[in-house]
């Protein structure tokens, strides 16, 4: 979970000019979108004075404004002065408990109705999809899968993690969702039994959680990392530790959901990841948070949490804030130095659950901190972690693919927080209705 000093973090969780683009359906299915600054997610150079053509669902035709080619009776958008990028894509989620508006969180809230609440707030922030790792209970989150809900961020999830009996997920009330296994042969039946289900990926737990729980010992993390790879799954391991990601790079695991966290990685982990190619989420915890961001999250909470907010940040002690800074910076300096040697896929993460939604848009802005550029950081946030996921038809700006982006009223390549300047947000071809999201969601 991202590391937050303060008790805030618990509770928290614009239009373009021209006409409005055509439902999904209607007579005219072709919309234009002319005059943005496209970015179009793979670290090419934008392409200035854009325009790129819609059909239904599907990007059909990218180019330059008075370059390309229009389909007749087509409907046009006005987007000069704006910048547009692809829908972001979140590897590391875990919806579904809390009741956002309220600030409730329990086992029995995990509900079919607060996981669409919550991919709709992925959808309002500009999140086409997100992987839940390791905490969903039952049939539900496969249903959400199978069957995605309009004007929500699409859903994967790795069902149940893995770890010693209730030794997994660090909080209450979802300990008892993940497996708990103790023997080879059981880790190598609950890997069957997530084949079976056609789970996206297989994640589990190695961390000793300040030393409150026992870790996931090798022998057993092996046998599912095996078990895995003959179903033809790959494995995501949450960890902290040093010598634990070593261990696991050792015994073929597939990518990592947050970074080292505990110390400066050395020769032989570099050594290790040259040897294999593994993936990160970094999932880097907050710096200490400022009031600047607060507007944004005010968009999606009602006052009265915005107040609590405000209070606990008001009590945040000079030492708690600089110890916070110290475990930013560990992680901040081992991003760094895998991204400069070019090692390791990056993609984004959020560990969201509890704040929902923006929380994609500050670890963007934390990536930057930690030495990435803002290029870098967007390719990571779409194009990457699409293809990590196997989202094809997501990821980047480009025919073939589907309409999934932001429309922006600043270039996020001059400063990584113009991405929370959201004019308008598409996917899978229709416009999400943003003001009425945040109307209800911040009703008393």
């Amino acid at each position: 979970m991202r590391l937050i000093i303060f008790a805030c973090s618990v509770l928290l969780f614009s239009s373009c000019s021209g006409e409005q683009a055509p439902k999904s359906g209607s007579a005219t299915s072709a919309v234009v979108f002319e005059g943005a600054r496209l970015l179009v997610g793979d670290e090419s150079a934008p392409i200035e004075n854009s325009a790129f053509v819609m059909e239904n669902d599907k990007i059909t035709r990218v180019g330059k404004k008075g370059e390309l080619q229009i389909p007749e009776r087509a409907s046009h958008i006005d987007l000069s002065g704006k910048t547009v990028m692809p829908a972001i894509i979140d590897m590391h989620s875990h919806l579904g408990y809390t009741i956002v508006k309220t600030n409730e969180t329990r086992k029995d809230t995990y509900t079919r109705e607060n996981l669409i609440d919550h991919l709709k707030r992925y959808a309002y922030y500009g999140i086409a999809a997100t992987l839940s790792l390791g905490v969903d209970r039952g049939d539900l989150p496969f249903q959400i899968r199978a069957e995605p809900i309009e004007g929500a961020a699409l859903f994967l999830t790795s069902g149940p993690g893995i770890a010693l009996p209730g030794m997994g997920p660090g909080a209450d009330y979802r300990k008892d969702a993940a497996y708990g296994v103790t023997t080879e042969a059981e880790a190598r039946k609950v890997v069957q039994e997530l084949a079976a289900k056609k789970v996206d990926i297989v994640k589990f737990w190695v961390d000793d959680r300040n030393g409150a729980v026992k870790k996931l010992p090798p022998n057993l993390y092996r046998a599912i990392i095996d078990e895995a790879h003959k179903n033809n799954l790959r494995t995501i391991a949450h960890i902290y530790y040093l010598v634990d990601a070593k261990e696991l790079m050792r015994a073929g695991v597939d990518g990592f959901a947050h970074g080292v966290r505990d110390k400066d990685i050395d020769d032989e982990f570099m050594g290790l990841l040259k040897q294999r190619t593994v993936f990160f989420t970094p999932n880097l915890p907050d710096r200490p948070m400022t009031e600047e961001i607060l507007p944004f999250i005010a968009e999606t909470l009602p006052a009265a949490q915005m107040d609590r907010i405000k209070s606990e940040m008001a009590k945040v002690d000079a030492k708690a804030r600089q110890t916070q800074i110290d475990f930013f910076n560990i992680q901040a300096r081992n991003l760094k130095k895998i991204n400069d040697a070019g090692v390791a896929r990056i993609g984004l993460g959020t560990d969201s659950g509890v704040s929902v939604g923006w929380t994609a848009h500050a670890e963007l802005a934390d990536m930057v901190a930690a030495g990435m550029t803002p290029a870098q950081v967007i390719t990571a946030a779409t194009k990457t972690s699409a293809e990590l996921l196997h989202l094809d038809q997501l990821g980047t700006i480009a025919a073939g693919k589907s309409a999934d982006f932001i429309v922006l009223d600043a270039n996020p390549l001059d400063d990584i927080t113009n991405t929370r300047k959201i004019s308008k947000v598409y996917l899978r071809g229709k416009e999400i209705d943003r003001s009425a999201l945040r109307a209800a969601w911040t009703a008393p």
